[in-house]
């Protein structure tokens, strides 16, 4: 009978489905199951007790850079410092110390007054000065500093520190970079549109953050097509095979300058005639630092009629070289001195036949002038046969680093 009841009713469910009409039903619960509890959301205040409020930090530290054109008070105040602490911080002969760029460390309280500053000096000293009582004490300890090795790499599109900026490169390195390959490429007249460089180079780092810029280990450069390679050893640079590369001769006796007027004929700018110029002549401004292209005993420093101040250098051989129109003679420039090579010789000036300040600049071989732009300089000794093992295993790693920026470098252009 519940048989056929099921079919029964299974039967009526098929018809009513079939004839468009649906059924609904309601389930009761089964006896003894409590039904499901009803859902409200609700939103209270809760009272906060002023006991209960966090208190502010005790103190906090800052960072700041010394700007150029800042005072002292300008950059404490930017600190937090408090002023009647300003006043009394400006009169430290330690903070006297800080140069623009450097960057100051100060944990100062809630209330503005000071716990303590560092900064790193140029002596490779943390200087500290400590809060004590009612004084400061000022306290310089070595600074824990870390070298680490960077690499980098770049393409010439107008200037070479226009590339370096553009790949973070420090200006002290590119400096560097200009040094090692002066003797080989002038900077000035042979830089093209897409040359190539890399660089490796020391980073000293104090609490993770780079603070100065070191020694450039190794580095290379492609110009017009042809490839240099620089790898640091001893006291110098020299190629991957041990030649040095420091010239017994600097192409220029100005770090970075423009050829206002060069070697041959021209019309003199003071006489009106034309006659042979016998020189280089540098336009710089008044003050520019000019160095010694070569190691050698200075045979004349003072006043000379058209040259005005002007330094005669003697070389080894028969080499001698002249500076012109300085304003002023370097520290310790006089008759018998011995020079080394980018050694300050003077300042550049208008003293003499000039009408605008430059440095007018002779090389001469047996007392006579030569184009210097024209000469093969003599190279400096290369490693030493006992040294070159040494050399090659320092080199290899290097080489390698250069290597792998320069792929990198094409990769990128590609």
């Amino acid at each position: 009978m519940k048989l056929q009841g099921a079919l029964v009713g299974s039967a009526a469910i098929l018809a009513l489905t079939a004839s468009g009409v649906v059924a609904f039903a309601t389930i009761a619960p089964r006896p003894g199951v409590e039904p499901p509890l009803e859902r409200t959301a609700s939103v209270e205040a809760m009272p906060i007790h002023a006991e209960q409020v966090l208190p502010g930090p005790e103190f906090y530290i800052r960072e700041e850079r010394f700007q150029r054109g800042e005072t002292l008070p300008g950059l404490l105040s930017r600190l937090g410092i408090g002023d009647a602490e300003v006043a009394r911080l400006a009169k430290l002969r330690a903070l006297q110390q800080l140069r623009t760029g450097m960057l100051v460390r100060a944990e100062v309280s809630s209330d503005g007054a000071p716990r303590t500053l560092r900064f790193l000096t140029g002596r490779d000293a943390m200087m500290q000065i400590v809060s004590d009582g009612d004084a400061y004490r000022a306290v310089e300890y070595p600074a824990p500093l870390e070298s680490r090795v960077s690499m980098k790499s770049g393409v010439i599109r107008s200037s070479l520190f226009a590339a370096t900026d553009l790949a973070g490169i420090p200006d002290a390195v590119g400096m560097q970079i200009a040094d090692i390959f002066g003797g080989d490429v002038d900077f000035y007249r042979d830089l093209r549109k897409g040359d190539r460089f890399a660089v490796v180079y020391e980073e000293q780092h104090l609490a993770g953050m780079p603070v100065r810029t070191g020694r450039v280990l190794a580095a290379e450069f492609t110009n017009q097509g042809k490839t240099y390679r620089a790898v640091y050893f001893g006291k110098g640079y020299y190629t991957p095979d041990g030649k040095n590369l420091r010239k017994a001769f600097l192409r220029s006796p100005l770090q970075f300058s423009r050829v206002s007027s060069g070697f041959g004929m021209r019309k003199h700018p003071v006489h009106k005639s034309w006659a042979a110029h016998k020189g280089i002549d540098y336009a710089a401004p008044i003050g520019t630092r000019v160095r010694a292209v070569g190691d050698g005993i200075v045979e004349f420093a003072g006043p000379k009629g058209g040259y005005g101040n002007v330094v005669i250098l003697r070389h080894h051989g028969q080499y001698t070289t002249v500076y012109a129109h300085l304003r002023a003679f370097a520290q310790g420039v006089k008759r018998g001195a011995r020079l080394a090579q980018d050694e300050p010789v003077g300042y550049v000036g208008q003293t003499g036949w000039a009408t605008g300040p430059h440095l007018h600049y002779e090389f001469r071989v047996g007392g006579e002038a030569r184009n210097p732009f024209s000469l093969a300089m003599p190279s400096a000794l290369p490693v030493a046969p006992q040294e070159l093992p040494a050399f090659r295993a320092q080199a290899a790693g290097f080489i390698a680093q250069l290597e792998l920026l320069a792929n990198s470098n094409l990769a990128l252009l590609e």
